[in-house]
């Protein structure tokens, strides 16, 4: 299984962007992603999650973030809206996914690698 995000760039404050999130691999079920970020610095930070089409949330980016998920494509986004300096950050996403292997399955969680999201002010 391999997850590939992309969609990170340069954008002024109070810009937008969307990022993407794509699983593929011999996925039989995915029972969640998740967006995290890191700035330089600081630990690791959950930003967004779905599981089973419920949502979650970190504080600062409620109401300016949403994270949808199109299950038909293994996909997972992120909108960004309003963006300000502080969202600077490398996103990464992350996904809870069972696998097929052989005659059976298991489940892990996968990392795709980051991508850098740079706000200007």
């Amino acid at each position: 299984v391999q997850l590939q995000a992309s969609g990170g760039g340069l954008v002024q404050a109070g810009g937008s962007l969307r990022l993407s999130c794509a699983a593929s691999g011999n996925i039989r079920r995915i029972n969640a992603m998740g967006w995290y970020r890191q700035a330089p610095g600081t630990e690791r930070e959950l930003v967004a999650g779905v599981r089973g089409g419920t949502t979650n949330y970190a504080d600062s980016v409620k109401g300016r973030f949403t994270i949808a998920m199109d299950d038909a494509k293994n996909t997972v986004y992120l909108q960004m809206n309003s963006l300000k300096p502080e969202d600077t950050a490398v996103y990464y996403c992350k996904g809870e996914v069972v696998a097929t292997m052989g005659v059976g399955y298991f489940g892990a969680e996968y990392w795709g690698e980051g991508t850098l999201v740079t706000v200007s002010s």
